[in-house]
């Protein structure tokens, strides 16, 4: 519809409508009728500090929505905190809030004819869910990123929530005091604003601006810093630009446009659920993406930013060094990413970059050229084989050799795992099946970074794999496979598995295989029985009977 088409409908109506009295309620004016409705989807809460610094945020698109002509209308969403929830029952629900912040947002664009929809979050689905209702309901639509956390600091080192955990099993081992445990613990979390690392907040966040809904430079800003408002006030005026001149989400989210998001991910060596996410969005949009897409991009971009969990830097120091833009601008050079994809200022990814430096600044190491990347190829590798023939996603950087074979130590739940970790019964060589984790087993695909965590703070990180129908945190690095696909929960092969059992984990080969015979594996599959679900009722047994594979994005429309 054009602009201000939708709200008008509503609020005037072929008729004379008693509709408009509730706007009066609210303090509209007779004029405000003829301006466009905006609507503002808030994840402030106070539940995390990834969110718990999005108001000011608000507050300034509020503002310039009104100064720019047109009528806010603010709503809120709700947040689910992976890094407070991680290793309890509810992290079963950080996934499933993915689904329900897209449904909330819908639900209230569609609604209240809302004409556009600014998106504001900061904890990790966050972003996946906003982008998804922001597809759906198709209507102009930006998204604004809360920012990053600051670094702690500790003794000298940067610290991240990461930190946290991986001095967990680092404590428990021996190699750490108690006042450095305490310590970490303490400092790793100084500021509000989302996990500092390349995790999966940070990931999504970047890749929005590849993908043109979000506003170059907006997502390595630090939450606490003045930029961070006034980068929320640009984009609301950017938005309202764009009801006026009917730039929609779909004319934006292509397949050119993914695949240069899914580019970015990789150059930066972004978080393994940046693959289960842009499967979602691109479902949300009706665009054809598949596992495949990823595993072709990544064999042509390498991996170029030096970011933890498996690099040295944070992401307020790839801020310093000119952040997204001047990543996608060395892509750009290199023919890479397209150039031509239209962006939510109506200007084409190419203008927006045009100013941006063709090389970063002199000195730094945050950010190599192209012919020093750290990798040749991108770090998400997508692994096949008889115990994952619908795909598994592995996160190969920071490894000396992405190459294992060892026996499987089977583990039913997270909890057994982690005992097992923390009381010495896993030794180098091991390769962890941990299962009935998948979307609908779980339910929910819980994230594992107690566990890998874990092995990293005992110094088993590259010694010691861990396959799981599961997810991994951003934060994750290792010798890890996720996503397996089918999930025990539907008769994977996965839930064949047995104590013992010789596993194979070859990403140079793109292989997942359990070494074990197929008329033995036959046998197993005739003796095998789907357990119970976990939940009958509620939220997550909605999410265990709706969700699909995987290898689908773990949608549940």
């Amino acid at each position: 519809m054009p602009f201000n088409e939708r709200s008008k409908h509503i609020t005037q109506g072929v008729e004379r409508s008693p509709n408009r009295a509730m706007y009066y309620a609210m303090g509209y004016e007779k004029a405000d009728f003829d301006k466009p409705m905006i609507g503002i989807a808030n994840g402030h809460s106070t539940i995390t500090p990834c969110n718990s610094g999005l108001q000011p945020l608000a507050d300034a698109a509020v503002a310039a929505i009104a100064a720019a002509g047109a009528n806010p209308q603010t709503f809120g969403t709700p947040t689910i905190s992976d890094g407070m929830s991680m290793g309890t029952e509810g992290m079963k629900y950080s996934l499933v809030s993915r689904e329900v912040i897209a449904d909330c947002i819908e639900t209230c664009v569609h609604g209240q004819w809302m004409d556009g929809i600014l998106v504001i979050g900061g904890c990790d689905k966050n972003m996946p869910g906003g982008m998804m209702a922001i597809a759906r309901a198709n209507v102009p639509g930006i998204f604004v990123y809360g920012g990053t956390i600051k670094p702690g600091r500790w003794k000298e080192n940067d610290l991240s929530i990461v930190s946290a955990f991986e001095a967990v099993g680092a404590y428990r081992a021996g190699r750490m005091s108690e006042a450095d445990f305490e310590g970490i613990e303490r400092h790793a979390c100084p500021s509000t604003g989302s996990c500092g690392g390349m995790y999966t907040a940070n990931t999504m966040s970047a890749s929005f601006e590849a993908l043109g809904l979000s506003l170059l430079g907006s997502s390595t800003m630090a939450n606490p810093e003045a930029e961070k408002a006034q980068s929320a006030a640009a984009s609301a005026r950017v938005l309202v630009e764009a009801v006026r001149h009917g730039i929609k989400p779909r004319d934006i989210i292509t397949r050119q446009a993914i695949e240069n998001a899914v580019a970015l991910m990789m150059a930066i060596g972004g978080s393994t659920n940046g693959v289960l996410h842009y499967l979602a969005i691109a479902h949300a949009a009706e665009v054809e993406w598949t596992l495949d897409d990823f595993e072709r991009v990544r064999r042509r971009v390498p991996v170029i930013c030096d970011l933890k969990p498996s690099g040295r830097y944070m992401a307020t120091d790839l801020h310093q060094v000119g952040g997204i833009p001047q990543v996608l601008r060395l892509l750009l050079n290199a023919g890479l990413i397209d150039g031509n994809c239209l962006t939510i200022t109506g200007r084409t990814l190419g203008e927006e970059l045009a100013l941006v430096p063709d090389a970063p600044p002199v000195g730094q190491s945050v950010v190599r050229r192209l012919d020093d990347a750290l990798y040749a190829e991108g770090h998400l590798a997508v692994l096949r084989g008889n115990l994952a023939p619908d795909g598994a996603v592995a996160k190969i950087s920071g490894l000396k050799n992405p190459v294992m074979q060892g026996p499987a130590r089977v583990f039913e739940d997270e909890s057994s795992a982690m005992e097992a970790i923390l009381s010495d019964q896993i030794k180098p060589g091991d390769i962890l099946v941990l299962r009935y984790l998948g979307p609908r087993g779980g339910p929910g695909m819980p994230e594992m970074l107690a566990p890998t965590s874990a092995l990293v703070g005992r110094g088993l990180g590259e010694s010691v794999g861990l396959v799981t129908d599961g997810r991994f945190s951003g934060g994750t690095w290792g010798m890890v496979v996720g996503h397996v696909a089918p999930e025990a929960y539907d008769g994977g092969s996965i839930a064949l598995v047995q104590e013992g059992d010789p596993i194979t984990i070859d990403a140079h080969k793109q292989l997942l295989q359990l070494d074990v015979g197929g008329d033995e594996l036959a046998r197993r599959r005739q003796a095998w029985r789907q357990p119970p679900p976990r939940y009958s009722r509620g939220v997550l047994a909605k999410f265990a009977r709706l969700a699909r594979s995987a290898s689908e994005g773990a949608v549940t429309d």
